[in-house]
């Protein structure tokens, strides 16, 4: 559907930009990520034709946007991230203005403005002024001017910026449901919002794209070691060795484990006297019953480190009778990779030759 190819956008000596590269297909919801400066709305701006690159080439369902830009642009929706609305206009009166723009057939326009009121829940506000809206509406509204005139490939510049959390959710569910049957391009700075409604992921820093995963395999693609957190009911001494002896698991660490001496501190002193008059009286009354196991919390780390370990622990730890009350792997987050990938050094800017044959930075 999208196909991006070593596109690189200069202002003068400084790279907007640099050799993005990237393809979606149908039915994809990508994040598109970045921080402020990155060239996010850059990449999207030459997406739907708003800016010409300097280099490379963009293809919207196999139209150029360089040799067929008209064709292109039928098959995008754009939401920058100010809507692009006229504050005197009726809701109604504006959808029909931008199906006129969109070349919408006149038959069908009726039909194409009440279902983009249906779809994105402005029932209701038709005869409204679109100053009077919201900006959770008007929010709405600008998803419906995008959708109009029914593009196979959307592109939305933070949808949901500025948004209270109530909204916030509303225009969350409706791109997911607009992701059944479009194509969706998504740029955000809430990274939740990428775990809620995205597919894929693509990072870009300095002009240039430095992940392009699936959120599921982030952890993997950065060289993540396989860990997993456990709580085992039973002997600690037992738990560490069951572990320790499998071939498959590097390494096994406590976690919250009870300080040196804390069981003694938790018996006060007593008398001497006292203390001879309680055994008497406990060899008098029935032995107490033994105390139940207590549960050891561990964090457990493959020896290989990509090796998924929670299979080979399971079986070991239930042969032995040792149950688990709970196992979660632990990954990085989004949030760690984005900082990882985000937060280098910015490289040297790159010498452009002067028309003296010298180079300035």
């Amino acid at each position: 559907m999208l196909e991006v190819k070593q596109v690189s956008k200069l202002y003068g000596n400084d790279r907007g930009v640099h050799n993005i590269d990237f393809s979606m297909q149908r039915g994809e919801i990508v994040g598109f990520l970045g921080p402020n400066g990155a060239g996010k709305t850059t990449t999207m701006r030459m997406i739907t034709g708003y800016l010409n690159p300097t280099h490379g080439q963009i293809w919207v369902d196999g139209h150029s946007m360089a040799d067929n830009p008209k064709k292109a642009r039928r098959k995008i929706g754009y939401l920058p991230e100010t809507p692009p609305l006229y504050p005197e206009m009726t809701v109604q009166s504006y959808l029909r203005f931008i199906a006129n723009l969109r070349d919408v057939p006149a038959r069908e326009q009726k039909l194409r403005v009440g279902e983009a009121i249906d779809k994105l829940g402005l029932q209701g506000r038709e005869k409204q002024i679109i100053r009077s809206l919201s900006k959770g509406y008007k929010q709405r509204l600008g998803l419906a001017q995008a959708i109009l005139h029914q593009p196979d490939l959307l592109i939305l510049d933070e949808p949901t910026s500025g948004l209270d959390p109530k909204q916030i959710i509303e225009i969350r569910q409706l791109i997911h449901e607009l992701g059944e049957n479009h194509t969706v391009l998504l740029s955000t700075h809430i990274l939740p919002e990428i775990n809620a409604i995205c597919n894929r992921v693509l990072i870009i820093n300095q002009g240039r794209v430095v992940l392009d995963e699936r959120p599921e395999h982030l952890g993997r693609t950065m060289g993540e070691t396989f860990e997993v957190s456990l709580e085992v009911k039973g002997p600690r001494e037992r738990i560490l060795t069951e572990l320790r002896s499998l071939p498959s698991v590097g390494e096994v660490k406590e976690v919250d484990a009870p300080e040196a001496g804390a069981a003694l501190l938790a018996t006060p002193a007593t008398p001497a006297l006292e203390s001879a008059e309680s055994a008497i009286d406990e060899a008098d009354s029935p032995a107490p019953a033994a105390a139940p196991a207590e549960s050891v919390k561990l964090l457990v780390t493959s020896a290989d480190r990509a090796e998924d370990i929670r299979e080979a622990v399971f079986f070991r730890l239930a042969s032995a009778g040792l149950p688990i009350l709970a196992m979660k792997r632990e990954s990085l987050s989004l949030e760690d990779i984005f900082l990882k990938l985000t937060t280098d050094e910015p490289a040297a800017p790159e010498l452009v030759p002067t028309e003296e044959g010298d180079t300035d930075a």
